[in-house]
């Protein structure tokens, strides 16, 4: 619940300062702040392994972050808040298409089912703010 409300506080800030700001500023001011909240946990956490994941992390966040997140803020000029953050919920379903891809996880049942859901409710979103 705590992230789906942050999500939802996200895009209507972003939403408010998109036809002011270029969308990849407003990714890197979002960033920052991330990453300043998130710095602490790297003193609380074993952080020894992660040189191991380095290559998929740096791939996982340029393309499904860094690229999906400035295109998302970028379409809030286009699209309402409310369309544009269920078509950003499409964002897990190509998380679990790249994981399955690069490191042979594959989905279960209930992750297709899921994914299913999301594909729908994106369609349906499609379809209905075209008109």
């Amino acid at each position: 619940m705590f992230s789906a409300v942050s999500y939802a506080i996200r895009i209507l800030i972003l939403k408010k300062y998109v036809l002011e700001y270029n969308g990849v500023l407003l990714m890197f001011y979002q960033t920052v702040i991330v990453a300043v909240c998130l710095f602490p946990f790297l003193f609380i956490k074993d952080v020894s392994d992660i040189q191991s994941q380095l290559p998929y992390l740096i791939m996982l966040g340029l393309i499904t972050t860094a690229i999906g997140h400035s295109l998302m803020v970028h379409s809030l000029k286009f699209f309402s808040a409310t369309t544009t953050g269920i078509i950003g919920s499409i964002q897990p379903v190509f998380g679990i298409i790249l994981a399955a891809l690069f490191l042979g996880e594959m989905p279960t049942t209930n992750t297709y089912i899921g994914g299913s859901l999301i594909l729908a409710a994106v369609c349906i979103e499609s379809i209905r703010s075209k008109k």
